[in-house]
């Protein structure tokens, strides 16, 4: 006396996001009315199903369920060959129980999703950009990236040129896009092209889908099967759309500023020139002609004094003229208390500050120059130096006001200067903050793990005038 079960099919083949389904036999070979359930063990317990769940027998019958195995389309259900197995458990007598087995063979699937960030790089020869990539499919594969464009006005580099990537992996590359040649005059250019990501093609020019073949058992003859079998969906390679839009070295209005300053350099030498000349030769001419007609002193006269003058200032008489001989003191004076400002003449020293901004990929960071207190700061020239070639932006302020946003991309030095000084009040900053997306390759040719911007601020460094 026992209890007897059998699956329909001893192999199953299920593709993710389909359905599968087989039948269960259960024979009650005992002399009393039983109940049975089920439970499924095995690796496909999470998407199996047996309908119903539980039934009851009379003594010599038996009853046929349904097994449905429906594996959800996800990277977790792994592609691969599982055991299957149905505990089938008798109510009253559970020491009866019994587990029938079979092989379910998950097919695999492709699907990548990709991105492409930024989609736009500006530049004068060359644009740097990441593409990333995520096997959403269920056995593991190989990534390639194909750059391409309409024209041959773009080269392109991919490093690393392929990926291997478990599924639900993710991976990222970088795409460098370089122009042919340069643009040195004129309107700027936009070069637009494609990146397709896909699957790795194997040496028999098939797609690299991972895992074993499914329909084939261990010794190569044919399993059964739960459905008739249909045509491979083809996979959907991802197309990643970029542009870069290229840059002149010198733009359009500098072709009409060097115009303008040669026609003024041309009417300076052919105009305004001789004219400077010819009244200063004529000034010149006066002053000698009316020095040679002034008449020399009478000797015994002192210089300054004519004939019947009194001398020292005083009047015929003897009486003082009235501030002769008394220092005056004014404006401008020595001595004198000079006109207020914020800065103390004289107390000016050249000054310089270095700032060093260190920044983690893909973070912000901030580095600073605080002027002292009774201290005023004037600029006069400021030097940014990226001798990484990070990618970023960094943004300039002093005091209260920004100076400058620039992208570290398009320069490795950038410097600036002023005739009228900047000036920075006591206990403000000269500030410089550094968004660092991509660290450069320095002189070493390894690249950098964080970037690194230097910021050299100079100037004079003075006083504070204390009230008027």
């Amino acid at each position: 006396m026992t209890t007897s079960a059998e699956l329909g099919l001893p192999a199953l083949t299920v593709a993710p996001g389909g359905v599968a389904t087989t039948t269960l036999t259960v024979r009650n070979d005992l002399d009393i009315v039983e109940a049975y359930t089920f439970e499924v063990v095995g690796d496909c317990a999470g998407w199996t199903k047996v309908e119903p769940a539980r039934v009851s027998l009379y003594p010599g019958t038996s009853e046929t369920v349904t097994v449905r195995l429906a594996p959800p389309r996800s990277p977790a259900t792994r592609a691969g060959e599982f055991p299957l197995g149905i505990r089938v458990l008798p109510v009253e007598r559970p020491d009866l129980v019994t587990v029938p087995e079979a092989t379910v063979t998950v097919t695999p699937f492709q699907e990548l999703q990709a991105a492409l960030a930024p989609r736009r790089r500006r530049g004068w020869l060359r644009g740097r950009y990441r593409a990333s990539v995520r096997n959403l499919g269920n056995a593991p594969t190989g990534v390639t990236f194909t750059p391409g464009q309409a024209g041959e006005d773009l080269r392109f580099r991919v490093t690393p040129e392929k990926l291997r990537l478990e599924p639900g992996e993710s991976g990222e590359v970088r795409v460098q896009a370089r122009t042919r040649k340069l643009i040195w005059f004129g309107k700027q250019a936009t070069w637009p092209f494609e990146v397709t990501v896909g699957p790795e093609e194997r040496a028999d020019g098939k797609d690299d889908k991972g895992g074993k073949d499914a329909k084939d058992g261990k010794d190569g003859a044919k399993a059964p099967e739960a459905a008739p079998e249909t045509a491979p969906t083809p996979v959907q390679k991802p197309l990643l759309d970029g542009e870069f839009l290229q840059l002149p070295i010198f733009p359009k209005w500098l072709l009409a500023l060097l115009a303008a300053l040669i026609a003024l350099l041309l009417a300076w030498f052919a105009l305004v020139r001789p004219a400077v000349r010819s009244s200063a030769k004529q000034a010149a001419e006066k002053a000698v002609a009316q020095q040679n007609a002034t008449p020399a002193p009478p000797a015994g006269v002192p210089a300054g004094d004519t004939p019947g003058s009194p001398a020292n200032g005083s009047t015929p008489g003897g009486q003082t003229k009235p501030g002769a001989g008394k220092p005056t003191t004014g404006p401008g004076s020595q001595g004198g208390p000079g006109p207020g400002g914020l800065a103390v003449p004289g107390t000016g020293q050249q000054s310089s500050a270095t700032i060093d901004v260190v920044t983690e990929n893909g973070a912000a960071a901030t580095g600073s120059y605080q002027v002292p207190h009774g201290k005023v700061f004037d600029i006069t020239d400021l030097v940014v130096a990226n001798f990484q070639g990070d990618q970023g932006l960094v943004t300039i302020t002093a005091g209260n006001k920004t100076i400058t946003t620039i992208a570290l991309e398009t320069f490795r030095n950038q410097d600036y200067h002023w005739v009228t000084p900047l000036q920075v009040p006591e206990d403000q900053a000269v500030t410089a903050s550094v968004t660092c997306e991509v660290p450069g390759t320095p002189a070493s040719g390894k690249q950098a793990p964080t970037c690194h911007e230097l910021l050299n601020v100079s100037g004079t460094l003075s006083d504070i005038r204390q009230g008027n």
